[in-house]
């Protein structure tokens, strides 16, 4: 089944542990550092627009791109009550399109993790760098195969809000370094109490653990430039207990000083 289908309709409610203030903070301090402090910024697998719509109100025109009409459903609602003009586009992150190039791009909450694999990643990688300005930057986070492997592992995880409940089972191959979440979703389809019914949605969810250095390697594959990589929690340097990575890589091939003369290979 696709992905954040019937997921969607409660999504937000069920990640409101999230920390999307605190994300849009640390992201509009690393553009600021790289002299961005306006313009067009692409946010990939932007789901429910909660990033960015906290990147527009700083400012930012932004381009929300993510291959759920569902998600992208929300996130026009959020649009319509907040009143940011914020364009949103039903597109796969391996295969986007744009008229125009952006200032920054930026992906969080693992969407980088949804690309299984090496060749795709590169792709994307590519397709970033093809649409960003000369000296533009791609500021994304990653699960770390450390939360794949001891943190998610085969544990199972399971919450209650008053509309419904989840159950996100997970499963990692160190193998393949895939990770499957089978989700199961109880929403409450009318009455209350001891009265309420609930309908069952279920859903399966497959991501890809890289190294730093399979990102790195990608990156470079890709022609991009590889400048910072931290820890996603704690902003210092990544370590054996980091579970999230953030990391920072520079668009390469628009500046003049790098072109080839003319009549050499």
């Amino acid at each position: 089944m696709e992905a954040y289908t019937s997921f969607a309709q409660v999504y937000d409610l069920f990640m409101d542990n999230v920390p999307y203030d605190a994300w849009c903070t640390e992201v509009v301090k690393i553009l600021g550092e790289y002299g961005i402090t306006g313009g067009i910024v692409g946010d990939l697998g932007c789901g429910t627009g909660s990033l960015t719509e906290r990147m527009a109100a700083k400012g930012y025109d932004m381009i929300g791109i993510d291959s759920s009409a569902d998600m992208l459903e929300i996130a026009m609602e959020k649009k319509l009550e907040s009143g940011q003009d914020i364009l949103y586009l039903c597109q796969d992150m391996r295969s986007f399109e744009l008229y125009g190039t952006c200032r920054a791009f930026v992906s969080r909450c693992d969407a980088i993790n949804y690309i299984l694999t090496r060749e795709d990643l590169v792709t994307v990688f590519r397709l970033v760098n093809n649409y960003l300005d000369p000296d533009g930057i791609f500021v994304f986070d990653c699960n770390t195969i450390r939360k794949y492997e001891h943190i998610l592992a085969e544990n199972t995880i399971a919450e209650t809000r008053d509309i419904g409940s989840f159950i996100w089972e997970n499963s990692y191959d160190p193998v393949t370094q895939l990770n499957e979440y089978d989700l199961t979703l109880y929403i409450r389809d009318e009455g209350e109490g001891e009265d309420a019914r609930y309908r069952r949605f279920t859903e399966t969810h497959l991501q890809k653990a890289y190294s730093v250095e399979e990102l790195k390697a990608a990156a470079t594959e890709a022609g991009m430039l590889w400048l910072d990589c931290v820890d996603a929690d704690t902003m210092a340097m990544p370590g054996e207990s980091t579970e999230r990575l953030l990391i920072t890589l520079g668009e390469r091939g628009k500046r003049p000083e790098e072109k080839i003369p003319a009549g050499e290979d």
